[in-house]
């Protein structure tokens, strides 16, 4: 069972993004405007990411505006949530030497 909850935390994300995209296609490439940041928020910081496309007021110079920081950072907090939980975790698999 927790093999199948961290495997929907690591594919949430992504996954939400796919069906995002293949519904709204057009308001994702207005918000978007080139490939290599998609590309990395998608493998470093996935909550991040879906909550920028999510909230972004597409067309030029809009962006983020007022409280659509605040989604963003709490999407940012889930991404560093799951980086350092996982660190927490190395000391209970059975014959780690770590730090």
């Amino acid at each position: 069972m927790c093999c199948f909850f961290t495997t929907l935390l690591f594919f949430g994300p992504r996954l939400a993004f796919l069906i995002y995209w293949l519904i709204w296609p057009v308001r994702v490439y207005a918000v978007l405007s080139t490939w290599i940041w998609p590309l990395l928020g998608l493998i470093f910081l996935p909550w991040t990411f879906l909550m920028y496309v999510i909230v972004a007021s597409p067309g030029p110079g809009l962006g983020l505006i007022g409280f659509d920081w605040v989604w963003v950072g709490l999407a940012l907090l889930a991404d560093i949530a799951g980086y350092v939980g996982g660190a927490q975790n190395r000391s209970k698999v059975p014959g780690y030497t770590g730090p």
